[in-house]
C-alpha cells in the first residue's frame, strides 16, 4: 500500500501526460457551438435545396439526416429564456440567437414552431423588434465599424427570408467591396478594409451575394464589379485550404459557402470543398465546433506547463521530448502563406491545412522548444526564423498584433498586451543563442514592447488581453488573464525600474481581485474558474519569494475543484474570431498543472499539505 499519495502537482502532471493523443501530442476538444451548428445546417439546407439530387456529394437521405440532427441539437440546447449562447455555458446573445432563429425558420416542422417563437420573443425583448430595420441596427451596433461578423449574420438572415423578400431583404446589409480583393495584397494595409485581415474570404463571398441580389445604382461601380467578379472568385479559390475549411472554422466556411450558393455559384469548387469540410466536421451528436482543433496551441501550452515541474525531464523522457520537438518543427511554416502572405517562420494554432501563422502560437512554440531542451542546428535555425518572424510583426506602437503588421483599425487586428508579453518571453529566453544582429533587434524590440505595455496598463495595475474574455467582466474583458500573462512574461526579464513598477501594480491588482473562496474570475468580484485561478496563481508564484496567503488560498481553491470534479469543468473564457466564445476541454488541466508545478518548485515545503492533496484544514 502506498503511504505517500501523489501530490497535487504529480496528480495533475500524470493526467496531462495521459491526455496526449495516439500521435504523442495534445489535440484537446473544443466546445460544440450553437452558432457553428446553425451556420452549418443552414448551408446544408441551401445546398440540398438548390442542387439536383444526382449531383449531391452525399445521398440526400444522409444530408437530410445530418440537418435534422443539427436541428435536434439546437432545440435541445436552447436556453430557458428562448435564446442561445455561443456554447452551452454562455448566456444568450443577439448574434447566435438571430442565426439559430433564422436557420430554424426555414423549417415548417411543427417541432420547431414553439422554439422559433421563443427565440423571436427573446430577440424582440433584446433588440426591440424583429422588424428588419431594427434587428439589423441592433446586430450592427454590437460590432460597431467592424463588419467582419455583422454582415455574415445579416446575410444568413436575408437568405433565410427573415429580412424581407427580393431586393428589400438586402437593403440593410452593407455592400462589402469585394472587388478590392483583386488588388495586390500589399495594398490592404493602405485601403483599410471594413473587415479584419483574416476575413478576406467573407469579404469576397458576401460581397458577391449582396451585389447579386441588390447591385449598386452607380453604373460604373456596377460594371466594375461584374467585370472583376470572376477574378475575385479565383482569388477565393486560391486561398481555400486543401481541406476546404477556411481557418478550419465552420462558421467562416459556412458563411462563404452559403453566400456563393445564394449568388448562383452552386457548382463553384469553393462550394463543393466547403460542403465537404462541413460534412467532415460534424460531431456524432449533430453539433459542430467553432474550429476543428487547437492542436499546436494546446501542445505548446502543455509542454510549457509540464516544464515548470522540477522533475520535468523524468516526467517527459528524452524520446518523448524528441518526438515533440520534431512534431513542433514540422508545424512551422517554411513558405509564404497563401492566405495572409505571412513570411516563413511562424506557427498556427492547428496542425491542419486551414491554420494561419500568428503571434501567440509562434511565441508559444518558441518557448516550448526552449523547454524541450534541444539546441541542435535544426532547432536553432527554426528558432532564428521564428524570432525574426515575430520581430517583423511588431507594430510601430511597440505592440505585437495577431496576424499582420499594420492592420490596426479593427479590434482583432490591433496590438495586444497578451501577445506582446508572449513575444517578449520568447525573445528573452533565446536572446543569447541567436546572431548578434538579431540580438540587437531583440533589444530594441524589447524596449519598444515594454513602452507599449506601460501605456496599456490600466491605472489599477491590470491589462486586458485580446483573445480571451469574461462574460461577467467589465465590457466582457478578462483582466485576470491579461494581467497574469503579462506578469508571467515580465518575470522572465531583468526588469528595469519602470518594468518593476508595472509588476508591483499588477501584483497588487491580482491580489485584490482574489475572491474570498480563494479563486479568481476574469475581473474583480466575478465568479472564479480553474483556468483564471491557475493563471493568477502561476503569475504570483513566479514573482514571490515566500508562500503568501493568496497562494495558499488559491491552491486550496484548485484542490477543492479537483475533489469536486475529478475532470475539471472548462469555462468559456476563450474568444474566437469576432468575439465568439468557446471553451477548451484541456485548458483547466493545462493551466492547473502549470500553477501547481510552479508552486511546487518554488514553495513546496510551506504548501506541502495542499500540494499533497490533503487540503488546507
Amino acid at each position: 500500500m502506498n503511504a505517500n499519495p501523489p501530490t497535487l502537482s504529480e496528480d495533475l502532471t500524470a493526467r496531462l501526460l495521459a491526455a496526449r493523443n495516439s500521435q504523442g501530442h495534445w489535440e484537446g476538444e473544443l466546445s460544440s457551438s450553437a452558432l457553428s451548428t446553425a451556420t452549418a445546417l443552414f448551408s446544408l439546407k441551401l445546398y440540398v435545396r438548390h442542387t439536383n439530387a444526382n449531383h449531391l456529394i452525399e445521398p440526400i437521405e444522409t444530408l437530410n439526416r445530418l440537418i435534422q440532427f443539427g436541428i435536434n441539437w439546437l432545440l435541445k440546447t436552447q436556453n430557458p429564456d428562448g435564446g442561445w449562447g455561443d456554447t452551452i455555458r454562455n448566456a444568450s446573445n443577439i448574434s447566435t440567437t438571430a442565426l439559430c432563429w433564422a436557420a430554424l425558420s426555414a423549417d415548417t416542422d411543427e417541432t420547431v414552431r414553439i422554439p422559433i417563437s421563443n427565440a423571436e420573443a427573446w430577440l424582440t425583448r433584446t433588440a426591440g423588434s424583429v422588424e428588419p430595420k431594427i434587428l439589423a441596427r441592433a446586430i450592427g451596433d454590437r460590432y460597431g465599424k467592424d463588419r467582419t461578423f455583422s454582415v455574415p449574420i445579416l446575410t444568413l438572415c436575408a437568405l433565410a427570408g427573415r429580412l424581407g423578400t427580393g431586393k428589400t431583404a438586402w437593403r440593410y446589409i452593407p455592400q462589402l467591396p469585394f472587388e478590392l480583393a483583386a488588388c495586390p495584397h500589399r495594398w490592404f494595409q493602405i485601403i483599410r478594409l471594413p473587415v479584419v485581415s483574416y476575413a478576406l474570404p467573407a469579404l469576397i463571398a458576401m460581397g458577391h451575394v449582396r451585389h447579386f441580389h441588390r447591385p449598386t445604382w452607380n453604373p460604373i461601380t456596377r460594371v466594375l464589379r461584374w467585370v472583376i467578379g470572376p477574378r475575385t472568385l479565383r482569388v477565393l479559390q486560391s486561398i481555400q485550404p486543401e481541406g476546404g475549411g477556411f481557418l478550419e472554422a465552420t462558421p467562416l466556411t459556412s458563411f462563404v459557402t452559403m453566400s456563393l450558393i445564394g449568388a448562383g455559384h452552386l457548382a463553384h469548387p469553393v462550394v463543393q470543398n466547403g460542403i465537404d469540410f462541413i460534412l467532415r466536421s460534424v460531431r456524432p451528436d449533430g453539433s459542430w465546433p467553432i474550429d476543428t482543433n487547437l492542436a499546436t496551441w494546446v501542445t505548446t501550452l502543455s509542454i510549457n506547463a509540464l516544464a515548470r515541474h522540477p522533475d520535468f525531464p523524468a516526467s517527459l523522457p528524452t524520446p518523448d521530448r524528441q518526438h515533440l520537438r520534431d512534431w513542433l518543427l514540422g508545424q512551422q511554416y517554411k513558405v509564404v502563406h497563401p492566405y495572409t502572405h505571412a513570411a516563413p517562420g511562424g506557427w498556427a494554432w492547428t496542425d491542419l491545412p486551414g491554420g494561419v501563422p500568428d503571434a501567440d502560437d509562434t511565441a508559444g512554440a518558441l518557448i516550448a522548444l526552449w523547454h524541450l531542451g534541444f539546441r541542435d542546428p535544426q532547432v536553432i535555425e527554426a528558432v532564428a526564423l521564428g524570432i525574426t518572424w515575430l520581430l517583423n510583426l511588431q507594430n510601430r506602437d511597440g505592440g505585437v498584433p495577431t496576424f499582420c503588421r499594420g492592420w490596426g483599425a479593427l479590434p482583432f487586428d490591433r496590438s495586444g498586451a497578451d501577445l506582446t508579453a508572449h513575444a517578449l518571453h520568447a525573445w528573452a529566453i533565446w536572446k543569447d543563442l541567436i546572431s548578434p544582429e538579431t540580438a540587437a533587434r531583440v533589444k530594441a524590440a524589447t524596449i519598444a514592447a515594454l513602452e507599449y505595455l506601460a501605456k496599456q496598463q490600466r491605472s489599477n495595475g491590470s491589462w486586458a488581453p485580446l483573445w480571451f474574455g469574461s462574460e461577467a467582466g467589465e465590457n466582457e474583458q478578462n483582466f485576470t488573464y491579461g494581467t497574469s500573462r503579462v506578469l508571467s512574461a515580465l518575470s522572465t526579464l531583468l526588469p528595469d525600474a519602470a518594468a518593476s513598477a508595472m509588476m508591483r501594480r499588477a501584483i497588487g491588482w491580482l491580489t485584490l481581485a482574489q475572491n474570498p473562496d480563494g479563486g479568481w474570475g476574469g475581473d474583480t468580484q466575478t465568479p472564479g474558474s480553474v483556468e483564471e485561478t491557475s493563471l493568477a496563481l502561476q503569475a504570483l508564484a513566479e514573482c514571490s519569494t515566500e508562500p503568501t496567503i493568496a497562494l495558499k488560498n488559491g491552491l486550496a481553491y484548485l484542490d477543492q475543484a479537483r475533489l469536486t470534479h475529478s475532470d475539471f469543468e472548462p469555462t468559456p473564457i476563450g474568444f474566437y474570431f469576432a468575439k465568439l466564445w468557446y471553451f477548451e476541454k484541456l485548458y483547466p488541466l493545462i493551466y492547473a498543472t502549470g500553477a501547481a508545478a510552479t508552486l511546487k518548485s518554488r514553495h513546496s515545503d510551506p504548501l506541502a499539505p495542499v500540494l499533497r492533496g490533503e487540503g488546507t484544514g
